[in-house]
């Protein structure tokens, strides 16, 4: 019969306190986790609500919560988001969303979402389908009291697609949108400062970003708004129109090849849900800029180009295509003349408006874009 040392008596003491003293703490954090885990699920449930609120509604096809034990994980496949506060209602569908959040910060919402995401008519094919390498999404706050949601796209991909085949839409290499509340309360007029950045965007529908990527940043606060309960952004933007609140555009960035803008300026939303007012940029490196997006034939066949050259024809026939040809030729000079000349960044530049007038954009005669309405 063999005896156990004293040493190995004590060390088994030990192992025994130290089980005796973990046990209860390992009992307690798990029911501590349970019980936080279903208020987490409760402030899901909350943001949904929020959402349907707002027209919009989401659905999992199955629905896992897990990450014991310091976070809450939030699983969802075959998701479908129906959003029907649109002008015209449609839906998007992923394949999954993961939304963490941890025991510690559990007002701090965490979202990565794995694509491809389809949109179509409710219930109908794909009409258009983005894609992505890493899209994630931060939001902060509480659904009664939000306050600050970002959006974050590595390498997004736009795509339309018509009987199966897909066109190209947009590209870009990073891509970020950020909203949160800067002034006021979410119940009582809030004031939102909201700010866009990418890098290496391409879009070959669009005439100003078809012919080289552009970096851009644009920071913007939206005055206007009664409060940030649950609603429809259209409806949000008619508050801004009908207070007479604003789009301030603090700041704006964008580079393009050799050209390089930055500017600032106010733009209103008037009764037709069309954004009104004018930018003031300065710009350098505007001639390739004119080149690309070949603004000298824009200009000739421009409407108020076309009501001049009739005019003039009416005086002499063929005046007024000379007048166009002459305009077209002599566009660069011309808008520099208009401009202020100045410098940017050590380079030579100009200063002029841009200008926006319902929804659509010139820059100095040269039409650049439409925006289309808010509502």
């Amino acid at each position: 019969m063999s005896l156990e040392s004293p040493s190995r008596r004590s060390s088994s003491r030990r192992y025994i306190v130290l089980i005796v003293l973990v046990a209860p703490l390992i009992g307690g954090w798990s029911a501590f986790w349970y019980v936080a885990a279903g208020k987490a699920q409760d402030m899901l449930a909350g943001w949904r609500a929020r959402e349907a609120k707002s027209g919009r509604t989401f659905t999992c096809g199955t629905e896992d919560l897990g990450g014991f034990p310091f976070r809450f994980e939030f699983r969802c496949s075959d998701a479908v988001a129906q959003i029907k506060s649109s002008r015209i209602p449609f839906e998007m569908k992923t394949k999954a969303v993961t939304l963490v959040s941890q025991v510690y910060d559990p007002t701090l919402l965490i979202g990565e979402y794995h694509g491809p995401l389809s949109v179509s008519a409710p219930g109908g094919p794909a009409e258009l389908t983005v894609n992505w390498k890493l899209f994630q999404s931060s939001l902060r706050g509480t659904p009664t009291r939000p306050e600050r949601l970002s959006l974050s796209f590595e390498r997004p991909a736009v795509d339309a697609v018509d009987n199966g085949n897909a066109r190209p839409l947009l590209r870009a290499e990073h891509l970020e949108l950020h909203g949160r509340l800067i002034e006021g309360m979410i119940t009582q007029k809030p004031v939102v400062e909201v700010a866009l950045r990418t890098t290496g965007a391409f879009a070959p529908g669009i005439r100003a970003l078809s012919a080289q990527p552009v970096d851009a940043v644009a920071d913007m606060v939206l005055r206007g708004l009664n409060d940030f309960a649950p609603k429809p952004w259209p409806e949000r933007f008619q508050e801004i129109a009908a207070n007479g609140g604003k789009v301030e555009v603090t700041e704006a960035r964008v580079v393009q090849g050799e050209t390089l803008a930055v500017g600032s300026g106010t733009l209103t939303i008037n009764a037709n849900g069309r954004l009104q007012g004018q930018l003031r940029l300065t710009v350098a490196g505007l001639e390739p800029f004119l080149k690309s997006i070949d603004a000298q034939n824009l200009v000739q066949a421009s409407p108020s180009m076309d009501k001049l050259a009739n005019a003039l024809d009416r005086f002499s026939p063929g005046l007024g295509q000379a007048a166009k040809q002459q305009v077209g030729a002599n566009l660069s000079a011309g808008i520099n003349m208009l401009g202020q000349q100045t410098t940017l960044e050590g380079r030579p530049a100009v200063a002029l408006p841009l200008r926006v007038d319902e929804g659509r954009v010139y820059l100095g005669p040269i039409p650049v874009g439409e925006m289309p309405p808010l509502f």
